[in-house]
């Protein structure tokens, strides 16, 4: 059977924001391996799931073919991206970013085949940092128009609040990226948010302008889901694709706990069921939608976890709403010494420690509203205490309202 254009495949499972030429690059992608690339400044040392969506992307364009290029942007990040923020970002040191930098690195070959050079993982400090500042704005920086520049939403939003020069510099950054890229890789192709527009369509302009050279860009939908807030964004902060910031059973729960009206654009996204599953899944109705988030939870912590993982998640969250506290090893644990437990802990401490709540207030307010549970029992003394009595097959189940559980494990 003939493989479809990816372009179809992206389009069709709702990746498309804006494109530029769009039955150009559709042509393109049908007819010849691109090399194309996204860019991350690693500002942290793990990407988030605000960052899936890109990564899903990837992850189809090579799957048809296709070379990811990523830009791990260690000289970017020294100046920070003013696109949808209302200030400055905190500046970081080199040493820090270059840590970033690997972490990211490694977190993205779960995700691409970098073997052979079928995928590349670059960082543009290796030309940014080593340019000459005056020979850059001759030969780069005079090829843009600050009116222009200006014009941009990005830095629209940000001369309300203050615009750093540092700042207004990385569009002319970014540009100077994709034309290195294309020069070096022949890279003609840039993804990226949608609040990447105009830093992407100003290195199409500056690869037309120096190399008289066409080169393309897509860009993809920012998500805001039905609760209001940004994708992956939850009451602990990031969801993290680091299992050592949100552990695996944490990152299931995520995916199992959106809204109904989610689904199907999560599905899409996030999971490479085929669009007929997408859509038989999130057509269920009723108490069957369950069934739709489980695939998805499934799904989408496989991708980033492995199978192991899923399994184990999958297996901990049936068995905690389901048969109580056997099984549930994929859960997040703490170990507590025998003693501590022989000595009793204050309920409102093991939680607030735990992390079921913000602080020991938020404990005291949960137990008098009724969401504090022991092992399924619910607690309703702010002074009761966890002890060897509570301990049942070498451990102890808090949970926190319908959906937050936590385990605890004795020490040997």
């Amino acid at each position: 059977m003939e493989q479809r254009n990816v372009y179809d495949v992206l389009k069709e499972r709702g990746f498309i924001q804006q494109v530029t030429d769009e039955e150009e690059i559709r042509q393109l992608l049908g007819s010849k391996k691109v090399t194309f690339y996204i860019g991350y400044d690693p500002t942290a040392n793990s990407l988030h799931a605000g960052s899936l969506m890109p990564i899903m992307a990837m992850m189809h364009l090579q799957r048809h073919g296709h070379r990811p290029i990523a830009i791990l942007g260690g000289g970017t990040a020294m100046v920070g991206d003013p696109s949808g923020k209302t200030e400055m970002r905190k500046m970081l040191l080199k040493d820090a970013i270059e840590s970033n930098h690997q972490a990211i690195r490694k977190q993205l070959s779960r995700y691409l085949d970098f073997d052979g050079g079928r995928a590349l993982s670059l960082n543009n400090a290796e030309w940014l940092l080593e340019l000459n500042y005056i020979d850059f704005l001759r030969d780069v920086g005079r090829n843009f128009s600050v009116n222009r520049m200006l014009a941009a939403e990005s830095y629209k939003i940000r001369m309300e609040t203050g615009l750093s020069f540092l700042e207004f510099n990385y569009q002319i950054l970014q540009a100077y990226d994709f034309l290195v890229l294309m020069r070096s890789h022949d890279c003609i192709l840039q993804m990226g948010g949608d609040d990447q527009w105009g830093n992407i369509v100003a290195g199409i302009d500056l690869i037309r302008r120096m190399e008289s050279k066409k080169a393309y860009g897509i860009t993809f939908p920012l998500l805001v889901m039905a609760n209001g807030k940004k994708m992956g964004k939850t009451a602990k902060g990031a969801l993290w694709l680091d299992r050592e910031k949100t552990s695996p059973y944490d990152y299931y729960q995520y995916w199992i706990n959106v809204d109904d009206s989610d689904v199907k654009k999560l599905l899409s996204y996030y999971t490479f069921l085929p669009m007929t599953e997408v859509e038989r899944l999130s057509n269920l109705e009723g108490a069957d939608i369950r069934q739709a988030k489980e695939v998805l939870a499934y799904e989408a912590t496989k991708i980033t976890h492995g199978e192991e993982e899923a399994n184990k998640a999958r297996d901990a969250a049936k068995a905690a709403f389901g048969n109580g506290a056997k099984g549930i090893s994929g859960m997040p644990t703490m170990e507590v010494a025998r003693q501590e437990l022989a000595d009793g802990i204050n309920v409102v401490d093991i939680f607030a420690r735990t992390g079921l709540v913000k602080s020991k207030s938020e404990g005291r307010r949960l137990i008098a509203q009724g969401g504090c549970y022991v092992n399924d029992e619910r607690i309703s003394d702010i002074e009761d205490t966890i002890d060897m009595g509570r301990v049942v097959d070498g451990q102890i189940i808090l949970r926190a309202g319908k959906k937050k559980l936590y385990r605890l494990v004795t020490e040997a």
